[in-house]
């Protein structure tokens, strides 16, 4: 299925169902992907697919001169964002000046769109390091991926580079002491032969078990809405979302269904 990739640093505001007026930041390749997971259902393709044609980050100050100059149009014509978020074509936390633009963010924000808040979409593979744990508790909406807490089930969707560990992962969400947000994706299907489901009573019981030692704001849950890398992907009914939402309220553990 059709996939795509961000082709700038700063792009939008677009509307996100999560996010309402979402400005978007890149900080990695337009002309690629470098993540350190390989989820299934990534809307820009697979890592091998989208392997960058040009080495090389945008630096610092490059993107903080493009971020300027587009909150400075936004703030002009009265059509400030909701939140200017940190996504693109893979891992945000992956820029070695991840720190560096954070700061310079929130100053820019500061000067141009005070109300719009500064939001980070990651996937919890580099909450281990020093300056992203800082940089992520300056931010207003530290959105943390926590799709499954099965090694199995986060092999066959998430698919992470390197020795991943989720038991360690839980271990380093509650680092943020409450300050941040957990966005999960539910999806059944089968990939390389093997099904996985990660709305069964098994995987929701798990998870909202972490979801208790965490003890995030509140978690986000919702299933695929564009098109997948690969297909034998099945979109989770708002019906199934609900009812795993119901779960999350019986256990006092706060939600948004997206």
């Amino acid at each position: 299925m059709a996939t795509f990739l961000f082709d700038s640093i700063v792009f939008g505001p677009v509307k996100s169902r999560r996010l309402g007026a979402s400005l978007g930041i890149n900080l990695l390749p337009t002309s690629g992907k470098i993540c350190s997971f390989d989820c299934i259902y990534c809307e820009c393709g697979l890592n091998d697919e989208r392997i960058p044609q040009r080495k090389g980050l945008p630096d610092a100050d490059e993107i903080d001169v493009e971020l300027r100059a587009k909150l400075k149009e936004l703030s002009d014509t009265n059509q400030p964002p909701d939140v200017i978020t940190f996504a693109g074509n893979g891992e945000p936390t992956l820029h070695p000046n991840f720190l560096q633009i954070i700061k310079n963010t929130i100053a820019s924000r500061d000067e141009f769109c005070p109300e719009a808040k500064v939001s980070v979409l990651s996937n919890s593979t580099r909450i281990w390091n020093e300056n992203v744990i800082e940089a992520l508790n300056l931010v207003d909406m530290n959105i943390l991926k926590l799709d499954s807490v099965i090694e199995e089930t986060v092999k066959l969707v998430n698919n992470p580079n390197g020795n991943f560990s989720i038991k360690e992962c839980i271990q380093q969400l509650k680092v943020f002491n409450g300050k941040l947000i957990i966005q999960t994706l539910f999806c059944r299907g089968e990939v390389n032969g093997n099904h996985f489901d990660n709305t069964t009573n098994i995987e929701v019981d798990a998870w909202i078990e972490a979801l208790k030692e965490i003890h995030p704001q509140y978690v986000m849950i919702y299933s695929i809405s564009r098109d997948t890398p690969v297909n034998s992907i099945e979109k989770i009914s708002r019906e199934e979302l609900t009812a795993i939402a119901e779960r999350l309220k019986e256990n006092n553990i706060a939600f948004e269904i997206a």
